[in-house]
């Protein structure tokens, strides 16, 4: 293992060198703000220690980054491939056009989480986030899963107004007993039967593992699936004939 100290370091310098490391398992101490960690590596696990900048992990094509503490906003903007774990909160727009891999925050996110999300064949994006969301949760969303746990939240809905707005793909999972308000009529909301249910088992237990949370607890809760409604679909954004 690597260590590599970032106080005072401009990021591309210390982007540069993480890059270059020759081991495959390299630790950031006294991160504070650089931006784009993780862009330009590859094969390797980076663990973060402090608080990265914005577009930590961006175009992510197969590096592990763990983050020990929050981070910023734009966090795995386009990523392909690989693993984002963090062990804090994170800001707006996680997972921007997130085409592969995952992103666990065990605590809360900010605003527009997982928008412009897609898929493709076999690649199917995951985003799980531990606590709650600001608004416009999915928006746009054109493919893969977002699961919204809600720990300590429990009495309340944990997601902001106006989730899957211009959600044309993909699936929102919420555990909660209370309606999310201001969904879009193109946006249907059913109560996860058990076969939805099994379906995110696995990705909610790896989820419970890493933040040493109790799966069964979780997993016995009420969820709430969103999904595009067919039958209302945004014509308006198309020509008649």
């Amino acid at each position: 293992m690597i260590t590599i100290d970032a106080k005072n370091k401009y990021y591309k310098e210390l982007n540069r060198e993480i890059a270059d490391a020759p081991d495959s398992d390299v630790t950031v101490e006294n991160v504070c703000g650089q931006r784009y960690i993780g862009t330009n590596a590859s094969d390797k696990t980076i663990t973060v220690i402090g608080t990265p900048g914005n577009g930590l992990g961006a175009y992510l094509n197969g590096v592990n980054l763990v983050i020990k503490g929050n981070a910023q906003d734009a966090t795995g903007d386009t990523m392909n491939a690989g693993e984002i774990v963090i062990h804090g909160c994170v800001g707006d727009a996680c997972g921007y056009g997130m085409r592969d891999g995952k992103i666990l925050v065990k605590n809360d996110a900010g605003y527009r989480a997982g928008i412009h999300m897609k898929e493709y064949n076999e690649k199917i994006p995951n985003i799980i986030i531990g606590g709650k969301t600001g608004s416009f949760l999915g928006e746009y969303q054109a493919g893969g899963r977002i699961i919204v746990l809600g720990i300590g939240y429990e009495d309340v809905c944990p997601v902001g107004g106006f989730c899957g707005t211009g959600m044309h793909g993909g699936e929102i999972f919420i555990r909660t007993k209370k309606r999310p308000v201001n969904l879009p009529a193109q946006v249907e909301i059913t109560t996860a039967s058990d076969e939805d249910m099994d379906s995110i088992k696995g990705s909610v237990s790896e989820f419970c593992e890493r933040f040493d949370i109790k799966a069964s607890d979780i997993l016995s809760s009420h969820f709430y699936k969103l999904t595009p409604n067919s039958s209302n679909p945004y014509t308006e954004l198309y020509v008649n004939q």
